[in-house]
């Protein structure tokens, strides 16, 4: 039918006296005008169709994949279908009389569909991917770097076929000649083979997550993971900066995620008081009556100083020597006050560990280190906590005759 519809517009041609050197380029121009036309309404058509019905059907169904299949434009891909088999049946007659640009133009009609099948199952990952992130066991897993890897291989497919199909010979003779060029390819997806491999690790050992604030000094990276995908790893700092590191070094280097912490009941507290040492005494009689009169830690005064008390009776121990027998001491002391001030704490978790400790002296002084967790993880109300504890037991040393460390300066450094 195509072909009698071909001669029959040559014939018109010829009868009404055109120059039969122009009739057959005409007669071509012609019908590639009028199929193109043709392919262009159905195309139209189909994908008018096509919106209307998916939209209509993404409405009714309770799952929402066919809601991304629309937003990632699946319909208006597979509108371009049909459109394309109508100019494969137009090819043959369309260049009846020239059948080496006819090859040609086969050729690149099945170029064309190579890249509209690529497209069309692009698309479809994309809605794939859009749909598994809305599942909550799925949401910050590294579904970028899998897509990615099948993507790699269906342009690799497609490629292969688009060079087989240009130069005439089948696919597998270029799969036979990508073997030999092996070695060339590896170079070329060093990166993404690696950071394929290191997806795999990191997604199995679960060790990053879209979501997890992580800390990577060497790259300068310190906020939240906004991004994993073949090639890298993206950090939104808490700066609002971007900064991208190769999946693989998730795995070759060492860095911190704090999810751990996150999902504990509190953020650590591990700081220190540098105590100067020549402030460090024996208590008398007359420092542990003036220090009773603090409420917290009265109560541990009053037993602490009758138990002390008769151990050295007992004992029959000469107190004019204040270091014989057991003794109260002010960092002793001071300790006990820090403990109990954070056990009534009210941004303390007192679940978790809870604890003052006297660290090996050094040479600035005796570090006393409150390692406590605070109830509340928020960056800036944990700083807010940890400022307030420290804020009140720097103003509290004067209380316990201790001082704090301090570089000496000279009267003259203060006022030059």
């Amino acid at each position: 039918m195509n072909d009698t519809f071909g001669r029959l517009l040559y014939d018109y041609l010829v009868k009404i006296g055109i120059n039969q050197d122009v009739v057959a380029l005409l007669n071509s121009a012609i019908i590639l005008t009028l199929a193109l036309l043709l392919a262009w309404i159905l195309d139209w058509i189909i994908w008018k169709f096509l919106r209307s019905f998916s939209i209509r059907l993404a409405k009714t169904t309770k799952s929402n994949f066919d809601n991304f299949l629309v937003s990632n434009r699946v319909p208006r891909a597979l509108a371009h279908i049909i459109p394309l088999f109508v100019l494969f049946e137009f090819s043959p007659i369309i260049f009846f009389d020239f059948k080496y640009v006819g090859g040609l133009a086969l050729k690149l009609l099945y170029v064309l569909t190579v890249i509209l099948v690529l497209s069309i199952v692009k698309r479809i990952l994309s809605a794939i991917k859009d749909y598994l992130r809305t599942l909550p066991h799925l949401k910050d897993k590294p579904l970028d770097s899998y897509i990615q890897v099948l993507m790699i291989f269906a342009w690799l497919g497609g490629i292969l076929t688009i060079f087989a199909i240009l130069s005439g010979s089948s696919v597998w003779q270029f799969f036979t000649a990508l073997g030999a060029a092996s070695a060339v390819i590896l170079l070329i997806f060093k990166d993404s083979i690696l950071g394929f491999v290191a997806s795999i690790q990191v997604s199995i050992n679960d060790m990053v997550r879209i979501g997890d604030w992580i800390t990577f000094e060497k790259y300068g990276a310190d906020g939240d993971v906004i991004e994993i995908n073949l090639a890298t790893v993206k950090v939104q700092n808490f700066d609002k900066t971007i900064t991208t590191i190769p999946t693989y070094a998730m795995i070759s280097d060492s860095f911190k995620n704090w999810r751990g912490m996150q999902n504990s009941g509190g953020r650590r507290i591990k700081r220190s008081l540098i105590i100067r040492q020549k402030s460090i005494r024996f208590l008398t009689e007359k420092d542990i009556v003036e220090l009773k009169k603090i409420q917290l830690i009265a109560s541990y005064l009053n037993t602490r100083s009758e138990q002390i008390n008769k151990y050295n009776e007992q004992h029959e121990i000469n107190k004019e020597v204040t270091i014989n027998g057991r003794n109260l001491t002010n960092i002793g002391v001071f300790r006990k006050y820090i403990e109990t001030y954070l056990e009534n704490h009210s941004a303390i978790n007192k679940k978790m560990t809870l604890m003052t400790r006297q660290l090996s002296p050094t040479p600035q002084g005796i570090p006393l280190e409150i390692y406590a967790f605070s109830a509340d993880k928020r960056w800036e109300n944990y700083e807010y906590v940890m400022a307030d504890i420290f804020d009140h037991l720097l103003a509290s040393l004067d209380y316990f005759d201790l001082e704090v460390f301090e570089l000496p300066v000279s009267f003259e450094a203060l006022n030059p």
